[in-house]
């Protein structure tokens, strides 16, 4: 049980890792979007703010947070990709129109029940339990409607489209008798998602009053949640009633009444005559670790690398690290061991939570929000006395060295899956790839492995080829060693080659040459 349990996570695992190699990349271009488009960076450089490079600013982040807004989509059709084992295109597909149709089929239950949220005009849907989903309203989920249909559509594909009829019914034979089955599927999973999650969302709701009513240990709670939740999009439902309602605080200024930490803390931004932020402002902290704490997350992960996987894992973290740091967009960096490693996760919140009330007792009332660049900036203007924020960033420094200590011992102690913490079997020779993989070294990963009837899917990880075969017996390790390798790693049916950044070309020609066998 204990064995298939563990196949099973390293199956999804596996299937995660697809789109993240992409979303990798969208990090680091994003960087340069922020930098462009940041209103703070271009009233320090006026030059930026030429229509041409503002153009092109506003192309690269809006274009690339599209990809991060739509999470949901991306991991959708990659996890269904990944786990299908033949036909890959083909499920890939029907993961896309069975999202679609999932989408449509709560809006239309929501609709029906008279259950749709009304936009506020400040916004939007934020804090309602609803999202705009490709132009759909829906229960807002987060990535998680995805991942689960995604997944849904790779155990659903593998067990029916090998499926045969006769007669008139041939036609459904197959991948589309795959797709029969996911229309009723994502249809019935939309209506019961209409009702089973507002429910999940009003237990989260009641926590704000808890959370108000507990002084250090409910904003700790606060940033604890604020966190742990963002897979499931009910994060949303903890911040923003303490941002933008007055359970988060209550003003008077003048005749005008603000509620909200967001709207008060620009209230007293903008007064000379406030000498000191209120202490709303630390329901506006979970920009705090977003900023720093991401920095010691990925200096653990590079740490702990076996040396073999360094570089590339250096090439995965750093755009995702600087991206967190620049802009807040964290979720790309969330999902690299959310599910990998989630007592890291649940660890992480937990330093999240912690240091917003360490923020309180060490009196720091800094602005915090929007990236690096915008925090010195607005606390540069605001002052020490009105912010405190030399304080500010020497808890960020031990912020940085509390995640780099506890996550390095705990993923050591604990051989967690973190990136590049593949095990190298017993039977590595040490190699590493140095040349490029060619049609005869993929002939002979291929004959290695048993041949070609023998391979029942190959895909790929950051740094290893991975492959399903039939029979381990008719492994040939000194076959497959022909092709400079870093190791091989047998888990059950699986062989894991490791090759390092390269494996995205090894597994190309590979499969390039089993189509022409």
């Amino acid at each position: 049980m204990k064995e298939k349990f563990l196949a099973s996570a390293e199956k999804f695992a596996k299937a995660m890792v697809q789109p993240l190699m992409y979303l990798s990349v969208a990090g680091m271009i994003l960087i340069f979007g922020v930098l462009l488009t940041n209103a703070t960076v271009t009233q320090f450089l006026p030059f930026l703010k030429w229509t041409p490079i503002q153009l092109v600013g506003k192309l690269i982040y809006e274009c690339i947070m599209i990809l991060v807004n739509n999470l949901g989509i991306i991991f959708c059709i990659g996890i269904a990709a990944a786990l299908a084992k033949k036909e890959k295109h083909q499920a890939s597909i029907i993961a896309f129109m069975s999202y679609l149709m999932f989408l449509k089929a709560n809006n239309i239950t929501l609709k029906t029940f008279e259950m749709l949220k009304t936009p506020s005009e400040m916004l939007g849907l934020i804090g309602t339990g609803q999202a705009s989903v490709l132009g759909i309203q829906v229960s807002d989920m987060g990535v998680f409607s995805g991942i689960i249909i995604g997944c849904l559509v790779g155990y659903v594909f593998n067990k029916s489209c090998d499926s045969k009829f006769k007669g008139y019914w041939a036609m459904y034979s197959g991948t589309r008798f795959s797709f029969i089955l996911m229309i009723l599927v994502s249809l019935a999973l939309g209506v019961m998602v209409t009702f089973v999650w507002p429910v999940v969302a009003q237990g989260i709701q009641a926590l704000t009053v808890v959370i108000k009513n507990s002084g250090n240990f409910g904003l700790f709670i606060y940033g604890f949640l604020e966190r742990l939740l963002i897979p499931t999009g009910l994060h949303h439902l903890v911040y923003v009633p303490f941002q933008f309602t007055d359970i988060g605080g209550v003003m008077q200024v003048g005749e005008q009444t603000l509620a909200g930490a967001y709207a008060i803390t620009i209230a007293e931004f903008g007064n000379p005559a406030v000498t000191k932020f209120s202490d709303t402002i630390y329901y506006m902290a979970t920009g705090f670790t977003k900023t720093f704490g991401y920095i010691g997350i990925a200096l653990a992960f590079y740490k702990t690398a076996f040396k073999e996987n360094k570089q590339s894992v250096k090439a995965l973290l750093m755009p995702l690290a600087i991206t967190a740091c620049l802009s807040g967009v964290t979720e790309p960096f969330d999902f690299l061991f959310i599910f990998a490693a989630p007592v890291l996760y649940l660890i992480h919140s937990a330093i999240a939570g912690l240091f917003i009330v360490l923020l309180k007792v060490f009196n720091v009332t800094s602005m915090l929000g929007g990236g690096i660049i915008t925090i010195t900036l607005n606390n540069l203007i605001a002052g020490v006395q009105k912010t405190n924020w030399p304080v500010m960033f020497i808890l960020g420094l031990i912020q940085i060295a509390v995640y780099f200590v506890l996550f390095s011992f705990i993923i050591k102690k604990f051989n967690l899956k973190t990136p590049g913490r593949e095990e190298v079997s017993s039977d590595s020779k040490g190699n590493k790839i140095g040349n490029r993989v060619g049609a005869r070294e993929a002939l002979a990963i291929i004959n290695g492995l048993g041949g070609k009837e023998n391979i029942v899917n190959v895909t790929n990880c950051f740094t290893r080829l991975r492959v399903d075969v039939k029979d381990l017996s008719l492994l040939n390790e000194e076959e497959i060693n022909k092709c400079r390798n870093s190791g091989i790693v047998k888990r059950g049916n699986n062989v894991q080659i490791i090759f390092g950044i390269e494996v995205p070309e090894v597994r190309k020609e590979v499969e390039d040459v089993l189509l022409t066998l």
